[in-house]
């Protein structure tokens, strides 16, 4: 059911899981199958938390998944937690690049999903990639500066903030590399800390702060259109703002879904939290699954098998 795999993108290798359905990863079945390429949080990797459900979900209901680690990140190569947001969409469309090289994948049905930092990915790499057929962002966020100055919001943490990012421009000016906190990056409530993944970064070098800042997944969402996106946030996070989920939708075309989630904390996907499972059953029932596969997939869950 499940394959360990390791594809190139720029020069490096990447570490993956590669997740058939109802048959081995490594056998060539005789039809093919949509999958969804799960993206990893900030600094994290394939065996975070979210991913993990999502994949158990996905799995139940007949989808392949491919969960990879980052350049930099979990087991694949690259600078220790050197995480570029333009890095990580090449990546992205490195995994598509393999994917297609795989008799057993519907070429025509490739979803990418990402949370929190993985969604920004996700966005950008489908709006950037029209072999990418649909995607799917949960708590993700369009535009760097304005993510981080809602993230920052009483004056004495904005001006920490700013202060960091002086010395980290003069410093990488300087040619010297300067370490910044995760939480000095994306402030996150103590009693959330333990989301994390195992091997979670709990530093990254400035340049990270630089990449995340000028990143605006926000000016090419539209790209996507007319290929379906469906944004998730919690109507209240207190990691990722819901107002960068607002102006993602704002800025895209349709065909696009903003669902917002009371009673939950920014890991939308929460073994508790079935109404977000369903709505993502349901969107792909109708926006991937083929008119049979949609009648399987909703019988089958109807009828608790």
């Amino acid at each position: 059911m499940q394959q360990k795999i390791r594809f190139p993108s720029d020069g490096l290798m990447l570490s993956g899981i590669l997740s058939m359905p109802g048959e081995p990863a490594n056998d060539v079945p005789c039809t093919a199958h949509p999958i969804v390429v799960l993206l990893h949080g900030f600094g994290a990797n394939k065996e975070d938390h979210v991913l993990a459900i999502t994949h158990a979900l996905l799995d139940k209901l007949g989808y392949a998944t491919l969960r990879f680690d980052m350049r930099g990140c979990g087991e694949s190569e690259g600078e220790r937690a050197r995480v570029l947001c333009e890095e990580q969409v090449r990546d992205t469309h490195n995994a598509v690049t393999w994917l297609l090289s795989r008799a057993n994948i519907d070429a025509s049905r490739i979803v990418v999903l990402g949370h929190s930092f993985g969604a920004a990915i996700a966005v950008y790499a489908a709006a950037t990639d029209k072999r990418i057929a649909a995607c799917v962002s949960s708590a993700g966020w369009g535009d760097g500066a304005s993510k981080f100055r809602e993230q920052h919001a009483s004056p004495q943490a904005w001006a920490k903030f700013t202060s960091m990012m002086e010395e980290g421009r003069a410093r990488s000016r300087a040619g010297e590399i300067m370490r910044v906190s995760r939480f000095d990056i994306v402030p996150i409530p103590q009693h959330m800390r333990a989301g994390l993944p195992p091997g979670a970064f709990l530093d990254f070098p400035y340049e990270v702060v630089e990449s995340m800042f000028r990143f605006r997944p926000n000016d090419v969402v539209a790209q996507i259109a007319p290929r379906p996106l469906l944004l998730l946030h919690p109507s209240f996070d207190s990691v990722t703002p819901t107002t960068q989920s607002i102006e993602l939708f704002r800025h895209a075309k349709m065909p696009v879904d903003l669902h917002l989630f009371a009673g939950i904390d920014h890991f939308i996907f929460d073994d508790e939290n079935a109404m977000t499972f369903n709505l993502l059953r349901d969107w792909l029932a109708k926006n991937v699954a083929g008119q049979n596969e949609t009648h399987q997939v909703l019988t089958s869950e109807g009828s608790g098998q």
